[in-house]
């Protein structure tokens, strides 16, 4: 061959005697094939081969088999982010006249979507009470094709009752979804309690490291996989193997790094909870949270998020405080080796009524640094709150 051609065509060289304890990277669009006839028939290969990198390279079908043995699923899915993998398991499951229920404490966004992208097409979504536990049969009609949770919920840490909402549910053939992020499936696997669909956003304690998005759906049917595969070929949707290669780095250590902050985020809990109204820490390991004694009963542990009440009189106050913190950053999504808060307002993402908390709530995330610094910028926070909570309840406060 002449030199421009040995410029393109690489020689072979020989795998003996080579073992890496890491995952090759390996990155394709066009995918070869030995003849002619492998190629026409390349459709014979089913979602299970390789046909085209869109759909999977051994990278990304390691990380899937690496999810799957963790969640206890037959197969696994991966989408560019945990909001794709919600739309990707309604858009699977919903047809115009069909109908999802959703949780009042779903991730914002997930609402969005049914709002603005569902229901412009003819699928309806309404919205339940976190706390129904298998009441929510009532709601079920022939419509309902769905039924979403999200536990604990978002920024307020309600832990709904899985398995009395799954069993409701599959009495009236609805499937059931499960976005599990907080968990990860170290601490509670909802396939295991007849959940149809795992969802986790893999960006945050998979991954770890606040550098790359991805999201997963698992399942235990293939049927179901399979009809996740076909929307997803349609749509032409897939993940980076790049990406794909730093979540499974990220795996390696997410059970040392879930251990670490259970345990900072749960000290720092009790912590605070000692020093202002037990009502204002939303932490599902604290009794004062609702659903904790089914938290109790169905998970393994807890992660590094937990929220913080700021009661009104205390928001100036603490605007300045969380400006002038010194580890803590400020910033969306949470899991990563870098502690956050995030101040959040979520009155106008509730549409029911209930425990819903005016002004804002602190959602914390434990990274890896010292919990001694941690800390030392938490405390003036505590103490700020603690503070105004005193003075307002002194004889002859205003109220």
């Amino acid at each position: 061959m002449r030199d421009q051609t040995l410029c393109v065509r690489r020689p072979l060289v020989s795998h003996e005697g080579f073992a890496s304890l890491a995952v090759p990277t390996y990155r394709a669009s066009t995918i070869v094939f030995s003849d002619a006839k492998s190629y026409t028939e390349r459709k014979n290969r089913g979602p299970d081969g390789y046909s085209y990198g869109l759909h999977g390279t051994p990278t990304s079908r390691t990380l899937e088999a690496a999810l799957s043995a963790l969640e206890g699923g037959a197969r696994t899915v991966l989408m560019p982010s945990g909001q794709a993998a919600i739309a990707l398991v309604m858009t699977t499951v919903l047809m115009p006249g069909d109908s999802v229920l959703i949780p009042d404490t779903v991730y914002p966004p997930a609402k969005g979507f049914c709002e603005n992208f569902l229901k412009p097409r003819g699928i309806g979504y309404r919205i339940y009470d976190p706390m129904i536990g298998s009441g929510i049969a009532e709601l079920i009609d022939f419509t309902v094709k769905l039924v979403w949770t999200e536990s604990p919920g978002s920024t307020t840490m309600e832990v709904q009752d899985i398995p009395a909402i799954v069993a409701a549910a599959h009495d009236k053939n609805a499937l059931v979804g499960c976005d599990n992020t907080w968990a990860t499936p170290l601490f509670f696997k909802p396939l295991a309690h007849s959940v149809d669909f795992a969802v986790e956003a893999l960006t945050k304690y998979a991954g770890g490291h606040s550098d790359l998005l991805m999201g997963s759906v698992s399942v235990r049917d293939i049927a179901l996989h399979r009809r996740l595969k076909d929307t997803m070929r349609m749509t032409g949707i897939g993940v980076s193997p790049d990406d794909c290669s730093l979540v499974l780095r990220g795996l390696e250590t997410m059970g040392v790094r879930l251990a670490h902050v259970s345990a900072v985020a749960s000290d720092f809990a009790l912590r605070i909870a000692e020093q202002v109204p037990a009502e204002l820490v939303l932490h599902p390991a604290l009794p004062n949270t609702p659903g904790h004694d089914v938290w109790k009963r169905d998970f393994a542990g807890s992660s590094g998020v937990f929220s913080l009440v700021v009661p009104p009189h205390a928001e100036d106050a603490i605007s300045a405080l969380l400006s002038s913190a010194k580890v803590f950053s400020i910033g969306a999504s949470w899991g990563g080796t870098h502690s956050l808060i995030a101040p959040m307002n979520i009155v106008k993402d509730r549409a029911l009524g209930g425990p819903v908390h005016d002004g804002t709530i602190l959602r914390i995330s434990i990274g890896l640094e010292d919990p001694r610094d941690l800390w030392a910028d938490l405390e003036p926070i505590v103490a700020a709150i603690a503070n105004e909570e005193k003075t307002l309840r002194k004889p002859g406060a205003s109220s």
